[in-house]
């Protein structure tokens, strides 16, 4: 017969085997975000593509030496301190300690130069700060050495360089690609990491958390301060339409939309259990034209346009709430330290008679025009009020729809359009690709091989020779007024406008930073 204290035994053991199977020793279930992005997710390199999508990526598995805060000012990211000489030709940049990719190697000076090469072969910005450039070079591991042969005034507003292309650090055996090659292995030091076994591409994204990463202490403030990552994995899921992104989340498939207009935003109002954040970074709606090719190779066809556009005309359009947008004719964007009415012509209101008028003078004799367009959302609205704007003045216009991949290849073409080529385009930018002289794509002005567009215009680069060597902000100003001048005049290309854009969200989420560009640090999930 069985005991008291054999008894008691028993029933302990049985506890103990209860608590090893099933008890409090079980992992907790790992939180993840799933979300509905903006575009499909193709190309990984963050250097070879433009793309805000792929931009977007970057942030989440590289880091940056500095990175711009939301007053548009540089802070520093992966640097700890920094020292500059008195005559303004020597940087000595040194890293924090800890800094480590994803793979465990430690991050050291050696990547950071491979790293900014690379980025400053493709990027506008720094081109100028290479052509500037004696000597990049690690000093130690830790320590970055940059010798100019002249001053460089924008130094540090080119290291926290936000957007398209971003200055962000690989290890140097990735860096060493060339820079018109994709690369094949995704390996940063950022807050979360790429999971190469879960990608489909254009379908489907997975990022787990950096478990690493040392985040800075300071507060979350646009791309700058700490990156503190507060859910285990990240899922970015593709959808056909906004319409389906929309019905996953008001069935709670997915957890947030990052990217929509007002328009998208009115089929959410009401919808239990969503919140719709109006982001405070804008997006500006632009027409961009090719000069390389007839008609749009004459200045006086591009001024009758500018003529007939009216900025009110385009936001009523395609955004329609009089509170998501802005009328802006400042090419340096209005809100930033460059916003200005420098050389304004149009755009705010149209003018239909001087506009053919002005056609009449031109050499335009009635030729098909080509305006190229992506089927995405962002650029829905804008080619058929180009196209009616267009045909308003006698220009004899047709518009092209394509996927976006193909888009962006054939903007790049200068080609007659019986050749493959096109006339003029509709794009989209953030507000944070606009605000610098030297960074505003529509202000590269090196003609052929350029950007899309191929605007030709050596007074304006030259201009950007003198902006890039100033660093009294007065004189920055004054410089980008003379720019912005010339551009109207000489028609670059024409702003229509900018707008806020709005994110949604289950109301399980919490802490979506209010940034230009949507990040993902700080986000937490109940």
């Amino acid at each position: 017969m069985m005991n008291r204290r054999d008894l008691a035994s028993l029933l302990l053991a049985g506890l103990a085997t209860v608590t090893l199977i099933g008890g409090p020793a079980a992992a907790a279930e790992p939180k993840t975000l799933k979300v509905s992005p903006h575009a499909s997710l193709r190309v990984l390199d963050p250097i070879t593509t433009n793309a805000y999508i792929t931009r977007n990526h970057g942030y989440l598995v590289y880091d940056t030496l500095f990175s711009m805060d939301a007053g548009f000012r540089p802070q520093p990211q992966m640097v700890q301190s920094w020292t500059v000489s008195d005559d303004k030709l020597t940087y000595d940049f040194v890293l924090r300690d800890g800094l480590a990719f994803h793979d465990g190697a430690p991050v050291t000076a050696e990547d950071c130069v491979a790293s900014l090469q690379r980025w400053a072969k493709r990027d506008l910005v720094g081109r100028r700060l290479a052509a500037a450039t004696a000597e990049m070079k690690a000093v130690d591991p830790r320590t970055i050495r940059i010798v100019l042969k002249a001053p460089f005034g924008q130094m540090l507003q080119a290291l926290s360089k936000p957007s398209s292309f971003v200055p962000f650090i690989m290890p140097k055996r990735i860096a060493d690609t060339p820079p018109d090659q994709n690369i094949t292995e995704i390996v940063g030091s950022g807050p979360f990491k790429f999971v190469a076994g879960e990608f489909q591409p254009g379908v489907k994204v997975v990022y787990e958390r950096n478990t690493a990463y040392v985040p800075r202490s300071e507060a979350p403030s646009a791309m700058a301060g700490g990156k503190v990552a507060k859910v285990d994995r990240i899922e970015w899921i593709s959808f056909p339409d906004m319409q389906a992104s929309v019905n996953a989340l008001k069935k709670g498939e997915i957890d947030l939309i990052e990217n929509m207009t007002a328009d998208v935003k009115a089929t959410l109002d009401g919808a239990a259990d969503v919140v719709i954040q109006k982001r405070s970074g804008k997006s500006a709606a632009t027409i961009r034209f090719n000069w390389s090719q007839p008609p749009f190779s004459d200045v006086k066809v591009r001024k009758a346009v500018q003529l007939a556009v009216s900025q009110r005309d385009y936001m009523d359009a395609i955004i329609g709430d009089e509170d998501a947008y802005q009328i802006c004719p400042s090419m340096f964007i209005c809100g930033t330290p460059m916003e200005s009415n420098a050389g304004v012509v149009g755009t705010v209101e149209a003018d239909l008679a001087k506009a053919k008028a002005m056609l009449a003078q031109s050499s335009y004799k009635g030729e098909r025009v080509v305006l190229i367009t992506p089927n995405i959302v962002s650029f829905s609205g804008l080619a058929p009020l180009t196209q009616q704007v267009l045909r308003s003045i006698g220009i004899n216009a047709e518009i092209q729809t394509m996927e976006w991949s193909t888009f962006l290849s054939r903007r790049t073409l200068e080609k007659p359009v019986a050749e493959g080529g096109w006339n003029l385009a509709n794009a989209v930018f953030t507000t944070l690709d606009l605000y610098s002289p030297l960074a505003n794509l529509n202000f590269d002005a090196r003609g052929p091989g350029a950007y899309t567009g191929f605007v030709n215009d050596p007074k304006t680069e030259a201009l950007k020779n003198t902006f890039a060597a100033e660093s009294d902000p007065a004189k920055q100003k004054a410089i980008a007024e003379e720019m912005q001048t010339r551009a109207y005049d000489q028609v670059f290309y024409i702003p229509l406008g900018i707008y806020n854009n709005f994110a949604a969200y289950r109301s399980n989420v919490r802490n979506f930073i209010d940034s230009s560009i949507p990040v993902f640090w700080g986000i937490e999930k109940n």
